[in-house]
């Protein structure tokens, strides 16, 4: 909405004379790296805009242990991935086949964590909900000999993990096959409406004894991170939690629920009473999208001056193409297209209008849009100032999961396991009963 809104002149006037004059270099390294301790300026900052980066600096858990967010340095691979950018080194080849690099850094770290949890929780069962291809699920039963009950709800999904099993129990030598038990697939949703009773339902096979177990889930979309917590404070046999979360867009809350006419219910956001009670704790659909941004790889498109940026001036184009045909088609969902940044925009425009159903013609005039064009530096830099609240909002979110957990009497650590650069939804949530103490995982 930048154009069709007119958002540059929303801005303080005395930050638009500061910011239009910034390079790309210079907005990641004035604006969004919170490390730098030895900034130059090229012309004089109003204080506000000072106060603004800093409070949004401060007010945002740190994304890393070991090194600043958004450094030059911070542009490489973790370790495991020097000797070959597409293999980790610390992770067996089973264990890598079908599996894309990011993928394989995040299962070997959670999947050690989750075993630590099973050690001192004494719990040899694991349940991995939302598991999708069972990446993590394989690695948890294969790699590290857990008992181990994957949830998925495409059964799609659930083929190719059995099917995946299968290759991977094929590539093992006879006598270490006898010693590997399969991890078990279950097509099921689970449903954020649904008792903990019903979700332990999915979970019992015919003769089945109910069990305790651990529970864990990899990048859980929307409400499920959600609705997973609520059975750990409420089911006396999840004895310990992962929660790894994205898709915050898709949480419900108040404003946004997921039925037309909910009933009173529990909603994907706020979970604890403490923020449900704050006066302007509401979140937009547009804030949480954002708050699934990656800072760490936009840095270093800035830095790089990267061709990428561009395509946030022609999507603010195009919405004008748009809205000036079809007002109802106002913030239309159009999906990546490839390689957008290599196309000229006449190019861009005509994917994109069919992606909505309008006709190729409906094209601006050269001079307006010539005119807007120009304007990608300001595009890029307003960018910029919103997701410089992006990691606010995540926080904002995770903090009230915390609170959550701790008005029901139970402690959690939130720690940032993934390497940002590499997986950006690193936190993950980790949560005991209230009988066992948490360990220090970092």
């Amino acid at each position: 909405e930048f154009f069709t809104e007119d958002l540059w002149h929303k801005l303080p006037v005395s930050w638009q004379s500061v910011l239009q004059h910034l390079s790309y270099y210079q907005i990641a390294e004035l604006l969004l790296d919170a490390g730098h301790g030895h900034r130059r300026y090229s012309s004089v900052w109003p204080l506000s805009l000072f106060a603004f980066r800093a409070t949004a600096h401060s007010l945002a858990f740190p994304r890393s242990f070991r090194r600043s967010q958004t450094r030059p340095d911070a542009q490489a691979k973790p370790e495991e991935f020097q000797e070959n950018q597409n293999q980790s080194s610390l992770l067996a080849h089973a264990f890598r086949k079908h599996v894309k690099p990011k993928k394989q850094h995040e299962i070997r770290k959670l999947g050690t964590l989750v075993k630590k949890l099973c050690e001192q929780t004494e719990c040899n069962r694991v349940v991995d909900v939302g598991s999708g291809q069972g990446h993590l699920t394989r690695f948890l039963s294969f790699g590290l000999g857990l008992s181990v009950t994957a949830i998925e709800a495409d059964p799609a999904l659930v083929a190719m993990a059995t099917k995946f099993d299968g290759q991977l129990l094929c590539a093992l030598d006879k006598e270490r096959r006898k010693k590997k038990a399969c991890p078990r697939h279950v097509a099921g949703w689970v449903d954020p409406k649904a008792s903990w009773e019903v979700f332990m339902q999915q979970l019992v096979l015919e003769g089945d004894v109910q069990r305790d177990m651990v529970l864990t889930s990899l990048h859980a979309c929307g409400d499920l991170s959600p609705t997973l917590l609520r059975h750990f404070v409420k089911c006396p046999h999840i004895r310990a939690i992962t929660s790894v979360s994205c898709c915050y867009m898709k949480l419900t809350t108040k404003e946004q629920p997921l039925d037309p006419e909910p009933r009173v219910r529990d909603f994907g956001y706020p979970m604890s009473m403490h923020v449900r009670g704050l006066p302007g704790h509401q979140l937009s659909y547009k804030a949480r999208e954002g708050a699934c941004h990656a800072m760490e790889d936009y840095v270093v498109r800035l830095r790089e001056e990267s061709a990428l940026l561009r395509t946030h001036c022609y999507r603010a184009a195009l919405e004008v193409v748009i809205t000036n045909s079809r007002p109802d088609l106002r913030r239309a969902g159009i999906q990546t297209l490839k390689k957008a940044h290599l196309l000229t925009f006449n190019e861009y425009a005509h994917l994109g209008l069919a992606r909505v159903g309008l006709p190729p013609s409906l094209l601006l005039d050269k001079g307006r849009l010539d005119a807007m064009l120009a304007q990608q530096g300001r595009v890029v830099v307003f960018f910029s100032l919103a997701l410089l609240l992006a990691p606010v909002v995540e926080t904002l979110v995770l903090l009230d999961r915390i609170i959550y957990l701790q008005e029901n009497g139970l402690h959690s650590q939130l720690v940032p396991l993934f390497d940002p650069n590499f997986s950006p939804r690193n936190f993950v949530l980790v949560s005991l009963g209230d009988a066992f103490t948490i360990l220090h995982f970092v």
